[in-house]
Formats: C-alpha cells, structure tokens, sequence
C-alpha cells in the first residue's frame, strides 16, 4: 500500500519577494514580529534570529504611520520578504506599499469601503506588491454576521470571494487568500470551502490559537488536517508567546507530514518504569545542542536498552539507556557503550563525525 499525503490543490503561484506562494513551490514558514515596527533596531534584531531558525516570510504590524515609514529601513537590514499587516486605515496600507513591503495583509472586515480598497489595489498594481485578503472570524463585515447570524465558515467564504472579486475587476490577481478563526472545525471547513472555490494560494492559520502548549495542539490538529488533504501553500502558527516557537512548531508541523526536509528529527521515548536513567534531562539537552543542524539527520533518544535499538531502527543514531549506562547506536546496530554522565557528549561527537563523512 502505498502511504501518502492527498495530491496537493493546484493554485495560482504569487511571489513575495524571492518567496514563491502556491504553484510548485514548497510551503512556507511565516511568523510576524512582536517588537513596535517603529523601533527599528528591535524589530530587525527579532527579523534576523527568525531567519537563522530558517522562517520564510515575516510580517510586521503597521498601526500608524511611523510603523510604515519604517518599513524600508526595515526591508534594508533584513534577508527575507517583509509583509505589512494593515487594519482600519486604508492610508498605512497605501504608505506601506509605497516604502517597499513585498506584501500586503488586509482584513476585509475593518478596512473600510469599496472606494478604499480600490485605491489600495491600485496602489499595489503600480507597485506589484500581492495582497493577502485575510479574512477572521472576529471581524467580519456586519451584513454578513446578520445574513449568516455568527461567524460561520460560509459567512467567511462570502467575504473573501467579495473582495477576490473587487480585486479581479481591477485586473489585479496577485492574490493569497486565508480565514483565520481561533475555533480548528471552523477553520478546517472555511478552507475546505474556499479550495472548492478559487485557485489562490491559501495561508494555514488557527488565529488566537493561544499559548505555547494549546496554540501548538490546536495549530497542529488544524494545519496537519488540512495539509494531509492537500491544502495550504504557507503557514503561520499563531502562539502567544515568541515568534521563534511560531517558527519552530512551524517547521515541526511541515516536517512530520515529510512536507519539508532538513534539520534535526529527534525521536524519544515517553519513558517508564524501565528507565534507569535521567532521560528527559538528557533529550532536552541534546535538543539543545543540536538545534542549529541543518542537514536532514534522525536522532533517537530511548530510555530501555531492551527495546530502544529496535524500535528506533529506522534512526540515523541514537542512544539506549541501561543501568547508568546507555548504549550508542547506528541503524539500529550498537557501536559502543558509556556511563550515564557521558551520554550527550558521547552523542553528539559521533553525530559530528557522521555529519563529516
């Protein structure tokens, strides 16, 4: 039997920048800044340890005009796209597109009248710049909450389609759609539906997922469905807390459906009443360490000597423990035994050595 992800959904191909969107290009990582996008120094200092953990595309919020002036010294600094993210005044979006954002984020439901999102898209036509129309549950236009009673996926559908088709009159296609609600069926139907009805490229995101643990949960449930059904050309994994855990979980996600390659995939075992020795200590270490690999390499680590080596076979290297011992392994295959206190160091000089060959 032949194990896959559904065939992913073909969708027009928009580019950020250097980062192509849809099409055949590989899902993207996105996470949005948390710093004021006016201070610039935080703002870039955030953007540059986002890259080195490998994000794609960042956003930044721009609440007022001194966010948007900021934008090109912002863009000058950095090393991948930049997306403005714009509500309520059409006039950020028209400044951030004329300091050189690579994209555009609107939200339908507060950015005003037709005659203004006209002007942005004219703005963004003479510039080139794509526009994401992002959709939320939690602000959607108020004829559409009484036509449909309460955020509804359909109510969600209707207000993108309404601004595609705004978009399209002006002959601008340039168009990444998302619809974004903190509730995963939701947002699950929303874009199933969508999918059915245009070939945009669609961004993946629970919105207001929450912190760490349940965001992650929630994110993962959300994004891992619809990816497995083919679905999504980038993500964004919403966490109150640091972007870099956006990015992270980002990568996680992409990676556990073989959707990105790259990296560190470290297995490791719940333990139980067989572990003899400190193996949550130890996983998290080696964790730690090898965090800034970027070849593809899968890592075990396994609290029971007994069962460890095999089931962990597939591993590229791994560790077994015993009694504070722990025994090092190749594809399954022992190569050699240490004390407890020797584990990680022990690890991760034959990860070297492999990674060397």
């Amino acid at each position: 039997m032949d194990y896959c992800l559904r065939e992913r959904r073909k969708s027009k191909k928009v580019m950020v920048g250097d980062v192509g969107i849809g099409g055949d290009s590989p899902i993207s990582v996105q996470s949005m800044t948390n710093t004021k996008t006016y201070d610039i120094e935080s703002t870039v200092k955030q953007i540059h340890t986002l890259e080195e953990a490998g994000c794609d595309i960042i956003r930044v919020a721009v609440p007022d005009m001194e966010s948007a002036y900021a934008i090109s010294n912002i863009k000058s600094k950095i090393n991948i796209p930049l997306v403005a993210d714009v509500h309520f005044d059409f006039r950020l979006a028209i400044e951030s597109i004329k300091q050189g954002a690579d994209a555009l984020r609107i939200n339908p439901g507060n950015i005003g009248d037709v005659d203004k999102i006209r002007k942005i898209v004219e703005m963004a036509k003479s510039y080139q710049t794509p526009i994401r129309i992002g959709v939320n549950s939690g602000s959607l236009e108020k004829d559409l909450l009484e036509k449909y009673g309460k955020p509804t996926p359909e109510a969600m559908v209707d207000s993108a389609l309404r601004h595609v088709e705004i978009f399209e009159d002006l002959n601008f296609t340039d168009i990444v759609i998302s619809l974004k609600s903190s509730d995963v069926i939701s947002s699950i139907y929303s874009y199933k539906m969508m999918a059915l009805k245009a070939d945009y490229p669609l961004h993946l995101g629970i919105t207001e997922a929450g912190t760490l643990l349940k965001g992650t949960i929630k994110s993962s449930v959300g994004l891992g469905i619809l990816l497995y059904e083919g679905i999504g050309d980038t993500i964004r994994v919403s966490l109150t807390g640091k972007p870099l855990d956006e990015v992270k979980v980002g990568f996680e996600i992409l990676k556990s459906l073989d959707l990105r390659k790259g990296g560190i995939n470290l297995i490791s075992c719940p333990t139980c009443g067989r572990t003899e020795i400190n193996l949550i200590n130890i996983a998290k270490e080696i964790e730690e360490k090898l965090e800034h690999i970027k070849k593809p390499l899968k890592v075990a680590v396994m609290g029971c000597i007994v069962n460890g080596p095999g089931e962990a076979r597939e591993a590229d290297i791994g560790i077994a423990g015993g009694d504070k011992r722990v025994a090092i392994f190749k594809k399954g295959e022992i190569i050699k035994t240490v004390p407890e206190e020797n584990a990680v160091s022990e690890l991760i000089r034959e990860i070297k050595k492999m990674l060397n060959d």
